[in-house]
């Protein structure tokens, strides 16, 4: 008999194990109450979690949550709902909430593909980040990166029309595959004719600055829903 064909459903991160200080700790127990939205397979409503109407931005993957705080501290006119699974970050992202008093940022502890199909509604967003996402740099490993083909048509469909795509990385290959699968997909446009200049809600970190001084590139690349 011949085997059955396993389907390897795409998943938005690689789990690994991560040193999670007391303070953190701490932060997600008493901050993922106040700021976490729980995991359910149901379609939640943005707009009554935030109590209010305003621009909706999605972040995949916000790290430390460094950037992700700041963002929604220079632009407390717009709701963000980041997404990560790395429980040293969460907390660290919570510790900063509280320190700065934050009222438009949520969060979610969980697989951004499972959020992505099962609690987000279509047309929704105005804007999705992707910021340095891990490259998996060696070749043979380019088929872990998060932005492919299939992902990039399951966050088109949560975009509102004319809504952004932003996505931002350090790796000049990662960077031409994202181009090129961002311009294969019809129901996006690119807002510059290639690569776009950094925009100035997206705050230059001190590692990415370091970076710059020794002459390593960084692409940032911006995308919209067609109408």
């Amino acid at each position: 008999m011949e085997k059955p064909i396993t389907v390897r459903a795409i998943k938005s991160f690689v789990l690994r194990q991560g040193h999670l200080s007391p303070a953190q700790q701490r932060a997600i127990d008493e901050g993922m109450p106040r700021w976490g939205i729980p995991y359910t397979a149901e379609r939640i409503n943005l707009e009554q979690i935030f109590a209010r109407q305003a621009p909706k931005i999605l972040e995949i993957g916000f790290g430390m949550g460094s950037a992700t705080a700041d963002i929604a501290a220079a632009h407390p006119e717009q709701d963000y709902l980041g997404i990560e699974v790395h429980s040293p970050g969460v907390g660290n992202l919570c510790k900063l909430i509280a320190e700065k008093q934050l009222s438009n940022l949520r969060l979610i502890r969980h697989d951004a593909v499972e959020v992505i199909d099962h609690m987000l509604a279509d047309s929704s967003l105005d804007g999705i980040h992707i910021f340095f996402p891990d490259p998996w740099h060696k070749k043979r490993h380019n088929k872990r990166r998060l932005i492919q083909a299939e992902l990039v048509a399951k966050l088109v469909h949560k975009l509102k029309p004319g809504a952004y795509l932003h996505a931002a990385t350090d790796w000049e290959d990662y960077a031409q595959q994202i181009l090129a699968v961002f311009s294969d997909n019809t129901a996006l446009h690119n807002r510059h004719q290639d690569y776009a200049p950094r925009p100035d809600y997206r705050p230059l970190t001190k590692f990415e600055a370091r970076g710059l001084k020794l002459g390593h590139g960084v692409w940032d690349l911006i995308f919209e829903r067609q109408p």
